[in-house]
């Protein structure tokens, strides 16, 4: 997904995490009263997009994110890209192991 494009239908989003309205839209800083605006149709701030997108579709936990970390990520990329380039492969792979076993473990399979 493009850095603001637009989200389709957050509600579905919202459903298929199992969350409830409070819970989904607090997580980004939305009250729920707003959040039932934004699955009614109403259009979503570009800043609010972005939220839902980094913390219910990449599943980034913003409370442990620092500038440094983006910081270090850059400097990687930069002067070893080769090890940027195996690090980022190798977290791929552990994220597709990880939900492998997690879809094993509650009996789906795709």
């Amino acid at each position: 997904m493009k850095l603001f494009e637009k989200i389709a239908n957050p509600r579905e989003i919202r459903r298929k995490l199992g969350l409830n309205q409070q819970e989904f839209w607090s997580r980004i800083g939305v009250t729920q009263s707003g959040g039932s605006r934004y699955e009614s149709g109403r259009n979503m701030p570009k800043p609010v997009r972005e939220l839902l997108r980094l913390v219910h579709i990449e599943q980034i936990d913003l409370a442990k994110v620092k500038r440094e970390d983006f910081e270090i990520v850059e400097y990687l990329k930069e002067t070893h890209p080769d090890l940027y380039k195996s690090l980022r492969k190798a977290v791929r792979a552990r994220i597709e192991a990880q939900e492998g076993e997690t879809t094993d473990a509650v009996g789906v399979h795709g």
